[in-house]
C-alpha cells in the first residue's frame, strides 16, 4: 500500500516543475523581444550623447560669402588744404597809396576796390595826351577844309578847260593852242592838289588815332591806380599802409605787393600719391577725408592730378576740390585721406584671407550645401587692402573659407562659422 501511494504524490510535483519551466521560458522570450526592439531602436535613433561626441569631432571653418561691392586699391596719407586761388596783388604803376580799405581777415568780392594809388606824373601825361588829341582833331578839320577847297578849284579849272576844248573843236583856229595847253595843265594840277589834300586828311586822321591811342594807354594805366579784388576771397596779408610808395610790379625793382587775397570758399586738398599707386589714380576716384582739427569726416572725389612724378619725392600730386562755403576749413590744415583708386564697381569679392595661391594657380576653398570642402580655381582682378575681386570661378553668395586654409582638405566635412572683419563671428549650423 505504501508503494502505490508514492507515485500519486510525485505526479503533482512534476506538473508544478513543468509550469515553472514554461513560465521561465516565456519570461525569457519576452525579455529577448524587448532587448531586440531596443537594439533596433538604437540603430535608427542613436544616443544623443554619442551624436554630440561625433559632431564635436567635425572642425570649425570660418567662412564668408562672396558678395558684390565696389573695390579698388586704397592707400592712406596726409594731405594739406590749399586755397583754390592765391595771388599777391601788385601795383601796375608806381605811386603812393592814397587810400587802403582792407586789412587781414577781411572778406572781399570780385571787383571791390581794395586800395587807391596817387600818381601825379600819370595825371600830367593824361592831360598832355588829351591836348594832343584836341590838336589832332583840329588838324583833321583843317585837312578836310583843304580837300573841299582843292575840289572846288578843280571843278572850276576843269570846266574852263572843257569849255575851251569844245570851242576849239567848234571853231578851229579861234583859240590859240598855247591857251588850250595852259587850261589843260591847270586842270590836271588842280586834280593833283585834290589828291594831296585827301592824303593830308588821311595823315591827320591817323595822327588823331595815334593821339587817341596814347590817351587810352594812359587812361588804362591810370585805371590801375585802383587795386581791385580779382575774385571773392579773404585778405590773408597786408603789406602797405596809407602814404607808402609802391613800385610797379612789372619793374626790375618791384617791391612788396599791396595785399594777398586767397579764395577759400573752395579749397584744394593736395595729397602726394606714391609711385606704386600713381598710375592707377583716375579722376572721380572716391576719397575718405578726416580733418582732425575740426572733427569733420566727409567723402570727396579726385578732381585733377599732375600726370607726372616729382623726381625728388617720386610722388604724383593729386587734388580734391572741397567746398568750404562757411570758411570752416582753413588753408594749411592737414587732413587724413584714404583714397580708393583703380575702382571696380559691383565687383564680386572675397576676403584676401580666402585666396590660396599655389604656383601659377589661384584657388579658394568653397563650403557647399552639405558643408563639404571643395577646392575651386578662380581668376582674380583688382586687389584691395581687405578684399579681392573674383573675375571667374565663383558665384555670388557661395561660402569660402577664410584663413588657415592649409588645415582643410577637399571633401572634408566642416562646421561653417560666418565671419567678417566688422562683425563678431557666429555659428551658422
Amino acid at each position: 500500500m505504501q508503494d502505490l501511494a508514492e507515485p500519486q504524490t510525485s505526479s503533482p510535483l512534476r506538473r508544478s516543475r513543468r509550469f515553472l519551466i514554461f513560465g521561465v521560458a516565456v519570461l525569457c522570450l519576452v525579455i529577448a523581444a524587448i532587448v531586440v526592439r531596443r537594439v533596433r531602436a538604437g540603430a535608427v535613433r542613436p544616443n544623443p550623447a554619442d551624436a554630440a561626441a561625433t559632431n564635436d569631432q567635425v572642425i570649425y571653418a570660418a567662412v564668408a560669402p562672396a558678395k558684390r561691392q565696389t573695390i579698388g586699391n586704397s592707400f592712406s596719407i596726409a594731405g594739406q588744404f590749399l586755397p583754390y586761388q592765391n595771388v599777391e596783388l601788385h601795383a601796375k604803376v608806381a605811386g603812393y597809396i592814397k587810400d587802403i580799405y582792407v586789412d587781414i581777415g577781411d572778406r572781399v568780392h570780385t571787383g571791390e576796390v581794395l586800395a587807391v594809388l596817387e600818381i601825379p606824373e600819370l595825371v600830367a601825361q593824361i592831360d598832355e595826351s588829351k591836348a594832343a588829341v584836341h590838336h589832332a582833331e583840329e588838324e583833321v578839320q583843317r585837312a578836310q577844309s583843304e580837300v573841299l577847297r582843292a575840289q572846288a578849284d578843280n571843278v572850276a579849272l576843269h570846266a574852263d578847260a572843257v569849255r575851251l576844248v569844245n570851242t576849239a573843236k567848234a571853231q578851229p583856229g579861234l583859240i590859240a593852242q598855247q591857251e588850250l595847253d595852259d587850261a589843260t595843265a591847270k586842270d590836271r594840277a588842280s586834280e593833283a592838289r585834290v589828291d594831296a589834300a585827301k592824303s593830308a586828311l588821311a595823315a591827320a586822321k591817323q595822327q588823331l588815332a595815334v593821339a587817341q591811342a596814347t590817351l587810352a594807354h594812359y587812361n588804362a594805366l591810370y585805371s590801375y591806380a585802383n587795386i581791385t579784388a580779382p575774385y571773392d576771397g579773404v585778405v590773408t596779408w597786408r603789406f602797405s599802409d596809407t602814404g607808402a610808395l609802391v613800385q610797379a610790379g612789372t619793374s626790375e625793382t618791384s617791391g612788396l605787393p599791396v595785399v594777398t587775397v586767397a579764395q577759400i570758399n573752395l579749397l584744394r586738398l593736395r595729397i602726394p600719391a606714391p609711385e606704386s599707386i600713381a598710375a592707377k589714380v583716375r579722376i572721380g576716384d572716391v576719397a575718405d577725408v578726416v580733418v582732425q582739427a575740426t572733427g569733420e569726416h566727409f567723402k570727396g572725389t579726385v578732381t585733377r592730378f599732375t600726370n607726372a612724378l616729382d623726381p625728388t619725392t617720386r610722388t604724383e600730386q593729386v587734388e580734391i576740390d572741397v567746398p568750404n562755403p562757411d570758411y570752416r576749413l582753413q588753408p594749411g590744415m592737414y587732413a587724413f585721406v584714404t583714397l580708393l583708386a583703380n575702382t571696380s564697381p559691383n565687383a564680386l569679392t572675397v576676403p584676401v584671407e580666402a585666396i590660396q595661391r599655389v604656383g601659377n594657380k589661384t584657388n579658394v576653398l568653397v563650403v557647399d550645401d552639405q558643408n563639404r570642402v571643395q577646392q575651386r580655381q578662380v581668376q582674380t582682378g583688382v586687389q584691395g587692402s581687405n578684399d579681392v575681386e573674383i573675375v571667374a570661378g565663383l558665384n555670388e553668395g557661395e561660402r569660402v573659407i577664410v584663413g588657415n586654409l592649409g588645415s582643410y582638405q577637399p571633401g572634408e566635412t566642416v562646421r561653417p562659422r560666418a565671419t567678417s572683419f566688422d562683425t563678431k563671428p557666429k555659428d551658422t549650423d
